[in-house]
């Protein structure tokens, strides 16, 4: 399969002291962990990163980061998308001089543009740099879907080269596989529908539950491309419950708290998020000694 950002990213959580700063030595820690532990990829900067409270400061100095922990031994995607097409365009101009890999570019949040307006905010993106660009399709964040036309459209330009479908709708997948084809390989940003992704196309996933089972992820995606789906299917079946656990509360907050709990400090959300319940982190660690087990 076409998978040009490899089959199994982790959308990275960003680490904070005791202050509220970015701690940086954890995320060279946790980026070293994460690619130690199956992941071909990191995603920096993207939802499970907290983007919309990190300042460009921020962003930048984490893509820098990352390339420098471990961007010879896997793909960094630099997370550069917001709701202004300028700063989406010299975000991702600023990733490509880190020395990053790819750009994942969110539909634009809050102004919800025309399916017209999608096309020409994303083209910018994609002619600002060679960088190679994820799209990023999750209406119920943003407010506005990349129908299917429109990335059937966007995947005639030589650097779109990918969507993180988080759409939830298997048919919409299945219906941008028969519209794009091989042109854009479709990566799950949802776990739980991971293996039904591959089984109609999918490549892969960027995932949040790599951040505790990530070997069990990666071996539940290798199954599906080796095409052994009995043993696929086994093991999405054990990582349902962790799935499910790190979904509870709004995206960070569980799994920042099952880090804490179950591997090393990364710090409280920033608000408006707020730590998670003890009853999901005790969920989580219940759910990950099963999947573990697999």
């Amino acid at each position: 399969m076409n998978a040009p950002f490899g089959h199994v990213l982790t959308a990275m959580i960003t680490p904070f002291d005791g202050e509220g700063n970015v701690d940086h030595g954890r995320v060279w820690e946790l980026a070293g962990y994460l690619v130690d532990n199956g992941s071909d990829g990191i995603v920096v900067g993207g939802t499970t990163g907290e983007a919309p409270t990190l300042s460009t400061d921020e962003k930048v100095a984490l893509f820098r980061a990352v390339v420098e922990a471990v961007g010879d031994r896997a793909v960094v995607v630099a997370g550069t998308g917001t709701y202004d097409t300028r700063e989406s365009v010299e975000l991702t101009e600023q990733a490509a001089a880190a020395g990053c890999h790819g750009a994942m570019a969110v539909t634009p949040y809050y102004s919800r543009p025309s399916q017209e307006g999608l096309i020409a905010h994303f083209s910018a993106i994609a002619d600002a740099t060679d960088l190679p660009v994820l799209l990023y399709n999750i209406p119920s964040r943003t407010g506005r879907l990349i129908e299917v036309e429109t990335l059937a459209r966007l995947s005639e330009h030589p650097r779109i080269v990918a969507v993180k479908d988080a759409v939830g709708d298997l048919a919409f997948t299945t219906r941008t596989k028969v519209a794009a084809g091989e042109a854009l390989a479709v990566y799950s940003g949802d776990d739980i529908l991971t293996l039904p992704m591959m089984a109609v196309g999918g490549v892969g996933v960027v995932s949040v539950a790599t951040h505790l089972a990530g070997r069990q992820v990666a071996e539940m995606v290798a199954a599906a491309l080796a095409g052994d789906w009995d043993r696929a299917r086994a093991l999405h079946l054990a990582l349902a419950p962790l799935f499910q656990a790190l979904f509870v509360e709004p995206n960070p907050q569980p799994v920042k708290g099952g880090l804490n709990a179950f591997w090393e400090p990364v710090g409280e959300p920033r608000l408006p998020l707020v730590p998670a319940a003890p009853d999901t982190v005790a969920a989580i660690g219940v759910a990950l000694e099963a999947a573990r087990r697999a």
